[in-house]
C-alpha cells in the first residue's frame, strides 16, 4: 500500500509549530508495512490544499490529511478537499447527530462545525468536535495531535501493508567510511540500508525476513566500532 501524508497550515511552514504530525504518522504506517512515499507541507490556501491533494489522491493508494479542521477563518482544509473530487461541502446530519449525543447541542456549535464534502463518510472527533471524513480514498484529520491520533486509531485497520522488519546498528565511525562496508552489506543480503549521522552514525537494516534482516545486523557489528552502551 502507497500512501501520501498532506500536513496543512501556514505555522508549519513558518516553523512556529514543529510537524509532529507527520512524523508520527510516518511511525504508525510504516509500523504497518505501508510504503509513506510522499510527506507534502501545504499553506491555508484552498487552490494548494486542493491541487496537491487532486494530484495524490490518483498517484497513491490513500492520502492522509491533518490540519486546517473546524469553522474558524483558516480552517480551510474541507473546502479544499471538496474542491478537489467536485462536490460541494455541506453540513453532515450524522456528524450532528454524533455531536449532539456527545453533549454539543446544535445551537451551541459555530456555524460549519459539522460541514464536510457531500458524499464524504464523516470520522468522529473523540478529543476535541470539528469531525474529520473519507472520501474515496483521501483521510482528512484534525491538526492537534490528540485529536489526530485518536482519529487515525478508528480507521488504522484500513490501513496494511507487507510486513518489514527492522534492527538498527550504531557505529561510532564517520558516514563517509561506512560505504564499502555498506556496500558489501547489500551484496550479501537483501535488505534496504539507511544511515543517519548525528552524535554517532545509526544505521538502519528493513527486509521482509526478519532472520536475514538480524544476521545482516549481526554481520555489520562484527565490522564496525560499536557505540558502547553507558
Amino acid at each position: 500500500m502507497r500512501v501520501a501524508i498532506v500536513t496543512v497550515g501556514d505555522e508549519l511552514l513558518a516553523g512556529d509549530t514543529v510537524n509532529t504530525n507527520a512524523a508520527w504518522l510516518g511511525r504508525q504506517l510504516a509500523e504497518r508495512g505501508v510504503d509513506v512515499e510522499r510527506s507534502t507541507t501545504v499553506p491555508d490556501r484552498v487552490a494548494d490544499i486542493a491541487s496537491v491533494v487532486d494530484e495524490y489522491r490518483e498517484r497513491y493508494d490513500a492520502v492522509l490529511v491533518t490540519g486546517g479542521l473546524g469553522p474558524t477563518h483558516d480552517d480551510l482544509t474541507m473546502d479544499a478537499v471538496a474542491a478537489a473530487f467536485d462536490v460541494p461541502v455541506t453540513e453532515n446530519g450524522a456528524a450532528l447527530e454524533w455531536l449532539a449525543e456527545n453533549g454539543y447541542a446544535r445551537q451551541d456549535l459555530a456555524e460549519g462545525t459539522a460541514d464536510i464534502p457531500a458524499g464524504a463518510e464523516p470520522l468522529h472527533n473523540e478529543e476535541g468536535v470539528a469531525p474529520g471524513c473519507v472520501i474515496e480514498n483521501v483521510y482528512v484529520l484534525p491538526g492537534v495531535p490528540a485529536e489526530m491520533e485518536a482519529m487515525f486509531a478508528s480507521v488504522a485497520d484500513r490501513f496494511a501493508g507487507t510486513e518489514t522488519h527492522v534492527a538498527f546498528v550504531a557505529a561510532a565511525e564517520p558516514e563517509s567510511a561506512l560505504i564499502d562496508r555498506f556496500a558489501q552489506l547489500r551484496e550479501q543480503f537483501d535488505v534496504q540500508v539507511g544511515s543517519y549521522p548525528g552524535e554517532h552514525v545509526r544505521v538502519k537494516l528493513q527486509g521482509d525476513e526478519e532472520r536475514v534482516v538480524q544476521e545482516a545486523a549481526a554481520w555489520l557489528r562484527d565490522r564496525v566500532d560499536i557505540v558502547e552502551e553507558e
